[in-house]
């Protein structure tokens, strides 16, 4: 056993900090969105990480080393469960995109600590989204490293509360709408969904097929019902034509009686031949 090694593993590198989450419920809302959201969209994809709020190690050797972002995605490594993410055990690869949801407690990190450590890491891209609208105008701000430098992404305002930008590491949008958050897909125009909401909709879709079958079923039991009710009307018809017939009446005299037609009463004598 080498020196480095015993020194690792007398080394812990915990999973939590012993404290209890504190998150306010639109972060914890907003931050289960991006992740299961995210997750959902690379679930085909082996080599894709995605987590939240989990102790990123940076140094090994070193557990005052760690960073937890809100969201962050790795491309590259094994897309398996972990405790926390250790970078020397990921062959250096560190997050490439990482969303923070700023609060009152979290803005100065979010804005001043962490772009720092995340420019170390050279995390591509760095999206901090304020969902109370009071920390950030506006509200959802991008960076993306060039040169080892943070350089805005232009966003793309349409109000205060409402606009977009564009993720290049993901490929995706990331839209405030009347200050809610959503992940959209730009080749198909669709917003991401939670596994809760991709369920919501397949049930909705499994409903609107059931009542589309019950609707034309019921459609067709209205339409037997009625040609019933009309064979059972003709068969009378004919019936009472052929009483009448075999009492003496001729056609005339019959379709004068039933106030109906020569030619009705042709036709179902027709039919009754």
């Amino acid at each position: 056993m080498t020196v480095i090694t015993q020194i690792e593993e007398e080394i812990e590198y915990p999973s939590s900090d012993g404290e209890p989450m504190a998150e306010s419920d639109i972060t914890r809302d907003y931050m289960t969105y991006g992740v299961e959201a995210l997750k959902l969209y690379f679930q085909g994809r082996s080599d894709v990480y995605v987590s939240a709020n989990s102790f990123v190690y940076y140094e090994q050797g070193n557990n005052q080393a760690v960073v937890a972002p809100d969201v962050y995605v790795v491309f590259g490594v094994k897309n398996r469960q972990r405790d926390n993410y250790k970078v020397w055990k990921e062959n250096g690869i560190t997050p490439q995109f990482v969303l923070e949801i700023t609060s009152e407690t979290t803005q100065e990190k979010d804005q001043e600590t962490k772009p720092e450590i995340y420019k170390k890491l050279g995390v591509t891209e760095y999206f901090q989204y304020d969902p109370s609208g009071d920390y950030l105008n506006p509200i959802l701000q991008g960076v993306r490293l060039v040169n080892n430098q943070y350089e805005p992404i232009e966003a793309n305002n349409i109000s205060f509360d409402t606009l977009w930008l564009y993720s290049e590491v993901l490929g995706l949008e990331l839209h405030v709408i009347s200050g809610e958050l959503r992940l959209r897909n730009p080749q198909t125009g669709e917003f991401l969904k939670t596994h809760r909401e991709e369920q919501q909709g397949r049930l909705a879709e499994q409903q609107g097929r059931l009542a589309e079958q019950q609707a034309r079923l019921a459609a067709e039991s209205a339409f037997q019902q009625s040609e019933q009710a009309r064979l059972t009307t003709e068969s009378a018809l004919r019936s009472l034509v052929s009483q009448l017939l075999n009492s003496g009446m001729n056609l005339a005299q019959v379709a004068q009686m039933m106030n109906l037609p020569i030619s009705e009463v042709q036709r179902l004598i027709g039919e009754n031949e």
